[in-house]
């Protein structure tokens, strides 16, 4: 199985890609407007020097080869959301070539990132269709993968990662993502155009892998197509042929010319894979864990960074969870008071964090294992079904361990232990 990507972006700009009108979003439809972007006789495409940057920093990110002289070309197809019947995009001059994303076993390769304008919005109700025209001309990149991803895991890693990049490049990572999918389980690869979001491109995939699988199971022949999804029924549904480079009679766009890249300057962006594949190598710590903490939150690895010495690194994590769980991740010193709450093993709830935020002292008291184990004990005696129950349902004791952790405020994973300790020692007595 090989699964290829076409990941399309909006990127922040406050104008269109080739007009001054606003890319803020419009409560009402065609209102932001102009006669380019709509497409009429005789206007005429003015390139957005911001969109062409924010594309190098992400091409950049992506461990492209940035093209230092781009250009432009016309994609020429007939669909009601392109009234000038082409969309402007980018072909072998683009932005960036070759790259990858970083996965923790492997790498997904690029074969380029271009910048083009997204098309009109398609609204079809029964009987009718309209077209708003307020997204026609917001500036994209498309980025576009090899056919590297061999399973769904891979793909659900993909997806995060790129979104993680994204994130650190300060792009609105709350968009829902649109992508196409290129599926091929044999020599012949489908298209699914136009997923949005991805849990609809993991339904997607599933589908088309178990539909193309199928057909092959019974000595079938794959149509090479283009099918869209459907979100009701969660499959997918044949659109049209393939077409081919040749149909999109790709031509080179006189009205912009060439552009140098060479001038636009970058600000350096920290890499979080970068930074989780060195933070789990220098503390012997798992590089999934510490991606999803840091992943939508740059203030998550600042603390890793700042305390990373200071402090012993299981500890730091276990609180960075515990302060993400109550979106405490942004003022360092109330971080600090919680990490030093965890490494005495207290017990953290809303109350605690309220006092910490209000400047009170938490009384850090330790109590010893045999007045832990008495008041366990005690518990346990009195649901004396619990002990016969827990070696069909280990979830019985959730209550003890919820009493005695917020009673005594120590770790839940620490009385946990204690109670597996003891439930054992009971069974034993009883035989």
């Amino acid at each position: 199985m090989k699964i290829g990507l076409e990941i399309h972006v909006a990127l922040p700009t406050k104008t269109k890609l080739f007009c001054s009108d606003s890319t803020e979003e419009a409560h009402e439809p065609n209102v932001n407007v102009c006669p380019t972007c709509m497409g009429f006789p005789g206007s005429r495409p003015t390139l957005n020097k911001e969109a062409v940057r924010v594309a190098k920093s992400v091409s950049i990110a992506l461990n492209c080869d940035i093209t230092n002289r781009i250009s432009f070309i016309r994609k020429v197809y007939f669909y009601p959301d392109l009234p000038k019947s082409f969309q402007i995009t980018q072909l072998s001059e683009c932005i960036g070539k070759g790259g990858f994303i970083e996965l923790e076993k492997k790498k997904i390769h690029l074969r380029r990132v271009q910048i083009e304008e997204d098309p009109a919005r398609i609204i079809r109700s029964e009987g009718h269709t309209l077209i708003d025209f307020n997204r026609s001309g917001i500036p994209l990149i498309e980025v576009v993968t090899e056919p590297d991803i061999t399973t769904e895991e891979e793909l659900r890693e993909t997806i995060f990662t790129l979104r993680t990049i994204l994130y650190y490049q300060g792009i609105d990572i709350n968009q829902e993502i649109k992508a196409d999918l290129n599926i091929s389980l044999g020599t012949e690869r489908v298209e699914v155009k136009n997923v949005t979001g991805i849990k609809n491109l993991i339904s997607a995939a599933e589908y088309e892998i178990s539909r193309q699988n199928a057909i092959l199971l019974n000595n079938g022949k794959i149509e090479v197509e283009t099918r869209s999804f459907d979100e009701k029924s969660n499959t997918t549904k044949s659109s049209r042929k393939k077409e081919s480079d040749e149909e999109y009679g790709f031509i080179f766009e006189p009205d912009l010319g060439f552009y140098s890249t060479e001038d636009l300057e970058t600000t350096p962006v920290e890499m979080p894979t970068r930074a989780a594949f060195e933070l789990a190598r220098s503390h012997n710590s798992s590089y999934k864990t510490i991606l999803e903490l840091i992943a939508f939150d740059k203030d998550a690895l600042g603390i890793l960074y700042k305390y990373e010495k200071k402090y012993d690194f299981k500890s730091l994590i276990a609180t960075l969870e515990i302060a993400k769980r109550f979106n405490e991740t942004k003022d360092a010193n109330v971080f600090e008071e919680l990490l030093k709450l965890v490494i005495n093993g207290i017990a953290i709830n809303q109350e605690t964090v309220n006092k910490i935020k209000k400047g009170e002292r938490i009384e850090i008291r330790k109590f010893s294992k045999d007045e832990i184990d008495a008041a366990i004990l005690e518990m346990l005696k009195a649901e004396k079904d619990i002990v016969k129950r827990y070696s069909k349902n280990k979830n019985v004791i959730n209550f003890i361990v919820g009493t005695v952790s917020r009673k005594y405020g120590i770790q839940p994973r620490d009385v946990i232990k204690r109670v597996e300790i003891l439930i054992d020692t009971l069974q034993k007595v009883e035989v």
